[in-house]
């Protein structure tokens, strides 16, 4: 079952998980400190059993304990934020901070510290001498704190490695795809029977639906605009694509068909928005950051071509995917097979374009660079049918169009030659093969 968009959008900030570990802190200390009036000493050992001086003595260690550790824990995450930044890409640090692990390791330091500082607030003199959950249960907390600073320190070390950054990300969008795309073998392309409706279309002036806000489009519920549209009986197009940047009163839909009863803001609720970008179901998002890490690593600054390679061969991990989906798609009908929405068709090409042409043109004077994206092609093609197959053939002369054959020496020459022929054999194409 998919997690509703609203649900993903509050997961996706920082404060969403602290908030609620707090929240939910306020609360358990509240209940703790009733069980503590009602219960009788005389069912708990002794051990459990303390006084309320002991109590404030404890509570106050554990409250300022757990505020440095969140303390320290906020600066690590600054340091980490900063090599992100000059390191890796500005658009990297949202990687970790809407990491889960992250978040929760924030969480439980918080709702310890809330906790801690609560019962202190409850706890007087006029209660009854005898305590016995609350600090108990604080000491148990403050336990697990330190467990949880010991894992932060791991956590903070794997992600401050690019080469987990590199797999988070790819992760991420292979989820995405497969969560938001349908396979090509299981849902064919449009047929021609299912957008006829749309040529009549092109001779009848639509009318336009604004947004209702600024920000980048993050999600889109097509399922309910389907449904929406269907009861209303019009066709909707979507104007807009997924991580674009929508200012509020521009269109975002264009309908044709009757206003009477139409609410304009029902639509508008199914297109989500956000003030930064993020891999909900905008996997171009993710794409994006892999490119910018791969160019970062081939600057003369950093210099770091294994990175790159790295870089490179996660961009094929993700085409070899998304080459399995039908991303051409553009029409979808209701329950009674009439049209009701359009949206932008997408092609594999373009795909293949927008991840390696920075790549080619910056990384073209380096073997190694060069071998990896061909390589990265072959990977594509191995596992993807014929049609697919040619589209990397065709694309690779793009490649080998780049390379600056008079400047190559003879084992570099033949080391390339080497690769572009496996690349031909794999793609079907081995009498087109000719070497630099």
């Amino acid at each position: 079952m998919k997690n509703h968009p609203m649900l993903l959008m509050l997961r996706s900030h920082f404060w969403f998980i602290p908030a609620l570990y707090g929240t939910v802190s306020i609360v358990v200390a509240g209940v703790s400190v009733y069980i503590d009036s009602i219960i009788k000493k005389d069912f708990l050992p002794t051990v459990f059993i303390v006084d309320l001086s002991l109590a404030q003595t404890l509570l106050s260690t554990i409250t300022s304990s757990l505020l440095t550790m969140t303390t320290i824990s906020f600066s690590t995450i600054m340091v980490v934020l900063t090599t992100y930044l000059s390191q890796f890409s500005p658009r990297t640090m949202q990687d970790f901070l809407t990491d889960v692990h992250t978040q929760r390791i924030l969480g439980v330091f918080i709702g310890g510290f809330v906790y801690s500082l609560i019962l202190l607030l409850l706890l007087r003199e006029s209660n009854q001498q005898f305590h016995f959950l609350s600090p108990t249960l604080a000491v148990v907390y403050a336990i697990i704190c330190v467990g949880f600073f010991v894992f932060f320190v791991h956590h903070v070390g794997r992600w401050i490695q690019v080469s987990n950054l590199i797999h988070h990300i790819t992760t991420n969008t292979i989820k995405s795809i497969h969560e938001n795309y349908e396979d090509a073998k299981i849902q064919a392309a449009d047929e021609p029977w299912k957008d006829w409706e749309s040529e009549e279309l092109n001779l009848v002036e639509p009318s336009y639906m604004p947004a209702a806000k600024s920000g980048y489009l993050l999600v889109i519920e097509l399922d309910k605009l389907v449904e929406l549209a269907s009861t209303d009986n019009i066709i909707v197009k979507v104007e807009v694509g997924l991580g674009d940047f929508i200012e509020k009163g521009s269109p975002i839909l264009s309908f044709w068909g009757s206003e009477k009863n139409l609410d304009q803001s029902d639509y508008q609720a199914l297109f989500h928005v956000g003030e930064e970008r993020a891999t909900i179901q905008d996997i171009d998002f993710g794409l994006t950051k892999l490119v910018e890490i791969t160019l970062r690593a081939l600057s003369p600054g950093i210099n770091d071509p294994n990175t790159a390679i790295s870089g490179i061969r996660a961009l094929a991990r993700i085409l070899t995917v998304l080459a399995k989906k039908n991303l051409h798609r553009s029409f979808y009908n209701d329950e009674h097979e009439s049209l009701r929405v359009m949206v932008r068709q997408r092609h594999f090409e373009d795909y293949l374009y927008r991840c390696y042409y920075q790549i080619r043109h910056y990384g073209i004077e380096d073997i190694s660079v060069v071998a990896a994206m061909i390589d990265s092609l072959q990977l594509i093609a191995t596992q993807n049918d014929k049609k697919t197959k040619g589209m990397i053939w065709k694309f690779s002369r793009y490649i080998q169009q780049g390379i600056k054959q008079e400047s190559l020496l003879e084992l570099d020459r033949t080391y390339i030659n080497e690769k572009i022929q496996q690349l031909a054999i794999q793609t079907e194409h081995a009498n087109d093969y000719h070497p630099l």
